[in-house]
């Protein structure tokens, strides 16, 4: 495993310690009764000079106190990154006295009492990598990445001078004023950059404007769905009228383009640098003077998923995967490679996504009619849950294999825990559409995951005699927009039962008030892409979400996990959801539906089945929140067995 440049230097000075030592041992020897009190163990004696060009180890004897020095066997290393966008922090490895001596002799200083680092103005960088440089190699700072000092010096072209007018007049004037602002960042960074925008605002309208403005760089290639490829044609029909029908070609079969098209539309599904389709658009995006991302969620869980989106738009500005891990996500070596499932300088990368890649506004930003989303928790009746001793043992048991397993072998004790508890799941589900539709009168949306959830949600609905629409993964393109306009229009169609992986984007579903999940998913992204199918541009009317859990399941481990991978997308900037504020409530089975959990409750007065949040509570400081997050990746194409 390759050493970084300070350990090196650590490894070098102890070696030339370790000869002094012995050559001082044999000197010893060979002179007995040699006094050998002026050699001391940091170095010969020599005064240390006001101008900082002086060995920061060496000890003036009787004059300056042994304390302010550190053995030449150290070296005191630092780390500098951003906080910033004007500026950076400087983490030392230990106390430095020569060093805290420059920090105070840089104009911009501050001391952070809460962090306690020291931070200053990104105009004073060079000063103080100047001033720091001659103490090499015994305090050793290591730099900001020269991607990082390109993005901070680049003269991008102001957004608020960009002429819009180059745009079709059909497309302009639907622009909202906040798209208008979208489409002038992205000609600003001459049409390579990410609209991030929350769902439902809008993105496609945004890249046809900034697609419209570069037409004398067409042809344009959009790569999306199967079932997101009628409604992008109907759009430029609609929106870019001087596109003859004709000139728009869809690529139906594999037969068409050797691209291979990835299963989901957004930009964030590209997060594995290896995959088939990520390699054939990075070598298309390599030829093309544009690219324009689009996702509502970039990084649906961790650092790592951004790099791949990154390298689309500058695939220069990173030397490598392995250079990007290691700054961001705490990469690190292992037996079976690197490993980049952490979190690192998120501050700073915050900083160079906002500045170079993307832009993104939340719906409670930009749309402050749009009415507020709120969202719930459902502890399902343990009653109503069907398992047997041996059932429940069994949970148990795959609980236990869960927490214990190995990082290479949790996604597969996942999976059993998943599928085990979704069929543990299925008669409280179904009691609890049953109780709803007695009070509620208003349109839903149900997401599940496993079949065999959203075939006993379809038979509930089919016995109450509710009309309903279903869209699971084999459901037809030219299918879905039917059952879509069924839904909005029709007053008679009350519900969408909805698979999660197949139907969380792509899809408005605004005449929704309430959004179930029978089910969760372990990337919150997708849950939260999900709600946007009812609440975004289009609702009337509050949204509410509405989560049915079930104590003793998969669903005890996967909801703290949810908050804990939300936590690290809000320190990126790429998130402001959070599902700690859900208001928790439990299923009745005889009387009302639901009850408020009182906040007062006694917390030795324990009712089996409904303490869910005392359970998540001990879950989550057990030790999970400390574990690498699953991976993503692997665990997909694990779940893609049970997918629609």
């Amino acid at each position: 495993m390759a050493c970084t440049k300070e350990e090196i230097e650590r490894k070098r000075l102890a070696a030339l310690q370790k000869i002094k030592n012995r050559t001082q041992s044999y000197q010893n020897k060979a002179t007995p009764g040699t006094s050998t009190s002026q050699h001391s163990v940091y170095g010969p004696l020599k005064e240390c000079s006001s101008n900082h060009s002086f060995h920061p180890y060496l000890k003036k004897e009787n004059s300056v106190p042994v304390d302010t020095f550190v053995p030449v066997t150290k070296v005191v290393s630092g780390a500098l990154s951003l906080v910033s966008e004007d500026r950076f922090e400087v983490n030392p490895s230990e106390f430095c006295s020569p060093l805290i001596n420059i920090f105070n002799s840089i104009p911009s200083k501050n001391y952070d009492s809460k962090s306690k680092l020291w931070n200053f103005s990104t105009a004073d960088y060079d000063e103080l990598i100047s001033k720091v440089a001659p103490l090499a190699p015994h305090i050793v700072l290591g730099p900001l990445p020269p991607y990082v000092l390109k993005i901070l010096k680049d003269k991008s072209m102001n957004p608020n001078l960009v002429d819009l007018s180059p745009i079709e007049a059909t497309l302009r004037n639907k622009l909202m004023p906040f798209q208008e602002e979208g489409v002038r960042f992205g000609i600003s960074r001459r049409g390579r950059c990410m609209i991030a925008d929350d769902m439902g605002l809008g993105k496609t309208f945004q890249a046809l404007a900034i697609a419209s403005f570069y037409k004398h760089n067409w042809p344009l290639l959009i790569v999306t769905t199967s079932s997101m490829r009628e409604t992008w044609q109907s759009k430029i029909h609609e929106l870019l009228p001087s596109v003859p029908m004709m000139n728009i070609v869809t690529l139906t079969t594999g037969k068409d383009a050797q691209l291979v098209a990835d299963r989901q539309d957004e930009s964030h599904y590209l997060k594995s640098h290896k995959a088939q389709c990520t390699i054939a658009l990075v070598s298309i995006a390599r030829q093309c003077s544009r690219a324009i991302l689009l996702s509502g969620t970039p990084a649906l869980s961790r650092p790592s998923e951004l790099y791949t989106q990154l390298a689309l738009i500058e695939p220069k500005l990173f030397s490598s995967y392995t250079e990007y891990g290691k700054r961001y996500c705490a990469g690190k070596q292992t037996n079976f490679g690197w490993d980049m499932s952490g979190q690192s300088n998120l501050a700073e990368l915050q900083v160079i996504l906002q500045k170079r890649f993307l832009i993104r506004r939340t719906k409670e930003q930009v749309l402050t009619t749009l009415e507020e989303k709120t969202r719930e928790s459902i502890l399902l009746d343990a009653s109503l849950l069907e398992f047997t001793k041996e059932e429940q043992k069994g949970l148990s048991q795959m609980a236990e294999a869960f927490k214990k397993s190995k990082s290479s072998e949790r996604h597969a004790a996942l999976l059993s825990f998943f599928s085990e508890s979704a069929k543990i799941k299925i008669p409280a589900i179904c009691k609890y559409l049953r109780q709803l539709l007695k009070d509620f009168s208003g349109k839903f949306l149900v997401f599940a995951h496993h079949r065999n959830v959203i075939d006993a949600i379809c038979s509930t609905l089919d016995e109450v005699g509710l009309h309903y629409i279903c869209i699971v993964g084999s459901t037809p393109p030219s299918t879905r927009a039917d059952l879509v306009d069924k839904f909005q229009h029709s007053e008679s169609c009350r519900c969408g039962v909805l698979s999660i992986t197949a139907a969380c984007s792509g899809l408005t579903l605004t005449a929704a008030d309430l959004v179930l999940f029978a089910e969760l998913h372990w990337n919150p992204g997708i849950l939260t892409q999900a709600e946007s199918r009812a609440h975004r541009i289009g609702r009337k009317g509050g949204v509410c979400a509405r989560y049915l859990l079930a104590h003793g399941t998969v669903d005890d481990h996967m909801w703290p996990l949810l908050q804990n991978k939300l936590s690290v997308l809000n320190n990126v900037g790429l998130s402001k959801d959070t599902f700690e504020d859900t208001t928790m409530k439990r299923q009745e089975s005889k009387t009302n539906i639901t009850q408020y959990l009182s906040p007062a409750r006694n917390k030795n007065d324990y009712i089996p089945g409904t303490n869910i949040r005392k359970n998540f509570e001990s879950v989550h400081t057990s030790g999970i929140q400390n574990d690498n997050f699953l991976d993503d990746e692997e665990g997909d194409e694990l779940l893609a067995n049970f997918d629609l």
